[in-house]
């Protein structure tokens, strides 16, 4: 294929799946699954023929979107954040993980012994394997979901569920990693060295992340580059540092990545804004990189065979192996309640990851290996429906969610204050309740430690003064450093977080799908 023809299918590819992206924030439902689709339409066996069967570059583009995602991932975990919730979240990232394997991967076996899927016959091993894939939870798809639904949740879960969709997938890659080698050995498995491996390889890399992360933060305060839009990507160098060198040192790579970014997000370094920005967008990328992936790779035709034992399975994981890892890995926490278990158990979403892990296997030569990507694939799409549409559901329907506390975001200037700053911005709408407290800046309730420091005016910026004149629908931006008073005065002038908080509480299905057949009528669906 022409280098031109490439680029071609994959900006129409990347386009189509960001206005995916779009409407899977007004469906409700994670837009990775939007994605998925939009991959099975453009793929070999779909509606338009792409040839993507090299399964070796395939495991070269998974293995660096899964470094970046895990990296990424450990950027946005503050320490400060999951200090209370690190021991329930690493219990579910570790035993929790390795208890679905093992309970999933006894159900598997009983499944096949049920269902015939033209003959095959797994073995114990093989069923552990395929359980290994999938035993790790993604967070780009749960909080997506969250994000669109302006959903805060109580008792710290939250970060306890970042943590643990963060920290989980180590966990899981060494066990696919050992499961595949011990396919691959036939006979009778060496179980005592495989854990013992296990063991050796997450203590080593657990060390060289740690380790390479601190160095990394002081090379990266102390080289003075002069152009300031090389920093990101220095801090990409970093990352594809620190995964490799942890695999020469026969650590875990992909746990050494995770906490290398968790080192380097928490820690000052120059222009760290724009390198967590870069990230974020980087990692959402490679989400959507590996989801398109899976859709170009899928066969419809074989994926009948393998939709009655995946939605078994699919079940069997959802209603059974998520929730027993669960409340047995919690055991020892007793403050979390049972509504909290129960949603934990609940978010046990297959994102990117369990592609990766399939994508291995195909390219290890697994004898089984394309049953057991279907079975995954099957088991993926499931999961996103299921679970990813009735997260908003059931975190309401436990009482878990609570009222916003945030002040929303600033969506009219592109302006954001460094963390270590103690202030923050917020956005006030002059409306007909504000301009009744008068017509001038000075009139408005501010708390004494505030500033409004700019005002939009249609498609005019300019800095205002104590006699500016206001104007209905006018964007005023305020600075402060009392939050909590500066809340309390935007709430006396009629205006409550939820304004800020892009959701609709009224919205159906059916309502969504007139407005969003409106919004492509009008034009409106292609403004970003």
């Amino acid at each position: 294929m022409q280098v031109e023809a490439l680029l071609l299918g994959l900006s129409v590819l990347f386009f189509l799946s960001i206005l995916a992206c779009k409407a899977g924030y007004r469906f409700g439902v994670p837009v990775l699954l939007l994605f998925l689709i939009v991959g099975m339409l453009y793929g070999s066996y779909g509606a338009i023929s792409f040839d993507f069967t090299d399964m070796k570059k395939v495991q070269g583009i998974g293995t660096i979107a899964l470094c970046i995602i895990l990296f990424s991932g450990g950027m946005d975990t503050k320490i400060e954040d999951i200090k209370l919730v690190i021991g329930p979240g690493l219990m579910l990232a570790t035993i929790g993980v390795v208890l679905t394997s093992l309970i999933t991967g006894v159900l598997v076996l009983f499944t096949f012994d049920i269902v015939s899927v033209s003959g095959v016959a797994l073995n114990m091993t093989t069923a552990l394997l395929l359980a290994s894939m999938m035993s790790s939870t993604d967070s780009a798809s749960v909080f997506s979901i969250l994000r669109s639904k302006g959903l805060l949740l109580k008792n710290n879960l939250r970060p306890m569920l970042e943590l643990e969709s963060g920290s989980n997938d180590p966990m899981a890659y060494m066990l696919t990693l050992t499961f595949i080698s011990l396919v691959q050995q036939g006979g009778t498995p060496d179980y005592t060295s495989a854990i013992l491996t296990l063991f050796t390889q997450f203590l080593v890399g657990g060390i060289a992340g740690f380790v390479f992360g601190k160095l990394f933060v002081y090379l990266i305060n102390r080289i003075q580059i002069g152009n300031a839009s090389l920093y990101p990507i220095l801090v990409l160098t970093g990352c594809i540092f620190i995964f490799s060198a942890s695999y020469y040192l026969q650590g875990n790579s992909y746990l050494a990545v995770y906490i290398g970014g968790v080192v380097v997000g928490n820690s000052r370094f120059v222009h760290k804004r724009s390198s967590v920005n870069f990230f974020d967008g980087l990692a959402w990328l490679s989400q959507l990189l590996m989801f398109l992936t899976l859709g170009l790779l899928v066969n419809p035709h074989e994926l009948v065979p393998v939709i009655i034992p995946g939605l078994i399975i699919s079940i069997v994981m959802i209603l059974f192996s998520r929730p027993a890892s669960v409340f047995v890995s919690l055991l020892p926490f007793k403050k979390i309640d049972n509504q909290s278990k129960i949603f934990i158990s609940r978010v046990g979403l297959r994102g990117a990851v369990p592609i990766i892990f399939a994508i291995m296997a195909l390219s290890a030569g697994e004898p089984q290996a394309r049953l057991l990507f279907n079975i995954v694939f099957v088991c993926t799409l499931v999961s996103l429906i299921v679970q990813g549409t009735s997260l908003s559901f059931m975190a309401k329907k436990l009482n878990l969610t609570e009222d916003p506390t945030d002040l929303g975001r600033v969506k009219d200037f592109d302006m954001e204050v460094a963390e270590e700053l103690k202030t923050i911005l917020a956005e006030l709408t002059i409306s007909e309740q504000v301009l009744n407290y008068g017509d001038k800046l000075l009139s408005l309730p501010l708390p004494e430690n505030s500033l409004a420091v700019l005002v939009k005016r249609a498609d005019n910026y300019f800095i205002p003064n104590g006699k500016t004149e206001l104007m209905l629908d006018d964007k005023v931006l305020i600075i402060s450093d009392e939050k909590e008073s500066l809340m309390n005065a935007l709430a006396q002038m009629g205006v409550t977080p939820e304004d800020d908080i892009e959701k609709d509480e009224q919205w159906s299905i059916f309502g969504g799908l007139n407005d969003l057949a409106n919004d492509i009528r009008s034009g409106r669906f292609l403004k970003f």
